[in-house]
């Protein structure tokens, strides 16, 4: 590696200048798939051709089409980006690395979340440097979403989103030694829907050895669509489009009009005979899978992988305070999340009321929403893991509350995002309707959480009792931490 001011790395498609700033190198916009243009948009992702001379690697790059995202009341600018940046070049990684020259360093992958149908690297929140600073090389990927990535179209493969995170896996496998990481010390880690994606690199065959370990952070095992909810969705969209729901006809349709389109996918009843939403209506695009990730890692996938998975207290307020649904949730309301989660809503509901005795109306219906969404996938991921013993499985519980939002917005969805990258006192992030609220969070919180993600990335070990089936040891992650046993085991009884 070169250690002039403007750094310049070779790797295998071409050299590449990045950025010195203070003790981290920082190269963006690096490309590891060809550009997804046209038909292209709708194949599996293919490699992209090398360019002579040194390409500049210093500014932001373009990003997966997407419309602009905002949630209610709450600013989440930070999270999503402010939307497209266009350009077809997109399928790129950023990466940052410690100066020092050091070799054989831990690497770290992260997926960014979004729904799937939004995000990018692009996104304040994912600035790499705290890793860099510590002696990781973190990489963060762009990847297809909405329709180019997740609609299930007959004659394309499925899943291309994923597939894009696979082949971004198989560039850090190629390239990351000449940034100064340790090609087979790699944890792929993501959050919500990068998560859920993590989940589903686990079951893929074609992963097999491009990664060490994994962390699921509020993502779900149990999160994949079955081909025939999926083809609902491909239905709606191929009419919305008026076209056939075919690849040849979606390939002649413009990225402006696929973006307008996923847009209006909302609201689709995906309810079957035999399945429930696993997004309980909030996107119409997921995973598409015939066996759930997490029945394939009980199934022996992944078994060599050591994995850490984890949710958030509060996981379902981030969907109802910001836009003034949970002040104001009904017994009707409850009874509505229960019967669009659960076979049994009755029985869900009884279950919450008799493990959260003081909770109003909101707090069971967002703990409903949670659990949903996340919590019930993420246990069964991790019970699915345990049951393997050659690789070790862990558990968190991010507890943390913000006092966003007149001091509602609480544990919520994404809240842990700023201290695993040690970036909770940036100012965009603090603030009455900032993610982490008006009042700074513990001065040591984000600085114990980078460093316990960074021990397990090095060691696999984060420090608290492995998870199993029996005791089913959690660390619940706050002011103070502690260890404890089959949280809310009640509740977990119910999903099962």
């Amino acid at each position: 590696m070169n250690h002039h001011p403007e750094p310049v790395v070779t790797t295998a498609q071409g050299a590449v200048r990045g950025l010195r700033r203070d003790d981290t190198l920082t190269f963006l916009n690096i490309p590891y798939a060809a550009p997804p243009r046209g038909a292209a948009r709708f194949a599996p992702p293919r490699p992209h051709e090398p360019w002579d001379g040194v390409r500049d690697a210093t500014v932001p790059g373009p990003n997966a089409p997407q419309s602009e995202r905002r949630l209610g009341d709450v600013d989440m600018t930070p999270y999503f980006g402010t939307g497209w940046s266009r350009g077809e070049d997109y399928l790129t990684v950023n990466v940052f690395t410690p100066a020092t020259g050091a070799g054989e360093l831990p690497v770290m992958v992260f997926v960014h979340g979004g729904g799937f149908v939004a995000g990018s690297t692009r996104a304040t929140l994912y600035d790499g440097s705290a890793f860099a600073r510590d002696g990781v090389v973190l990489v963060t990927l762009n990847y297809r979403l909405g329709i180019a990535g997740f609609l299930d179209i007959p004659g394309a493969p499925a899943n291309r989103g994923l597939l894009d995170v696979v082949a971004a896996l198989r560039w850090v496998r190629e390239n990351v030694s000449a940034f100064g990481g340790d090609p087979d010390n790699v944890t792929l880690f993501g959050q919500s829907a990068g998560a859920t994606v993590v989940g589903g690199v686990l079951a893929t065959p074609g992963a097999d050895g491009l990664f060490r370990r994994a962390i699921v952070q509020s993502g779900s095992g149990l999160g994949a669509f079955t081909p025939e909810q999926a083809a609902r969705v491909t239905g709606a969209a191929a009419l919305a489009l008026g076209i056939e729901p075919h690849v040849d006809a979606f390939a002649g349709v413009p990225d402006e009009r696929l973006v307008e389109a996923a847009s209006g996918l909302a609201g689709i009843d995906l309810r079957t005979g035999t399945h429930r939403d696993p997004l309980i209506g909030l996107s119409p695009f997921s995973l598409v899978l015939d066996t759930q990730p997490a029945a394939s890692v009980a199934a022996g996938r992944a078994a060599d992988v050591d994995l850490l998975v984890g949710t958030n207290t509060e996981e379902g307020n981030l969907y109802l305070v910001p836009v003034g649904k949970y002040a104001t949730s009904t017994a009707a309301d409850v009874d509505e999340a229960a019967a669009r989660s659960h076979p049994d809503p009755a029985r869900l509901v009884a279950a919450y009321r008799a493990s959260r005795p003081g909770a109003s109306l909101g707090q069971l219906r967002s703990a409903v929403m949670g659990d949903a969404l996340f919590g019930a996938g993420s246990r069964a991921l991790a019970s699915a893991h345990a049951a393997h013993p050659r690789a070790a499985t862990y558990a968190y519980e991010f507890a943390w509350r913000s006092r966003a939002l007149d001091g509602e917005l609480g544990a919520t969805h994404a809240v842990e995002l700023p201290f695993v990258f040690d970036l909770a006192d940036r100012p965009e992030l603090n603030g009455p309707a900032a993610l982490l609220g008006p009042e700074q969070p513990p001065a040591d919180l984000a600085a114990r959480v980078h460093a316990t993600w960074i021990r397990f990335a090095r060691t696999g070990d984060p420090g608290w009792d492995p998870y199993d089936t029996d005791r089913r040891a959690t660390m619940r992650i706050d002011a103070e931490w502690s260890q404890v046993d089959d949280p809310r085991g009640h509740e977990r009884q119910v999903w099962s």
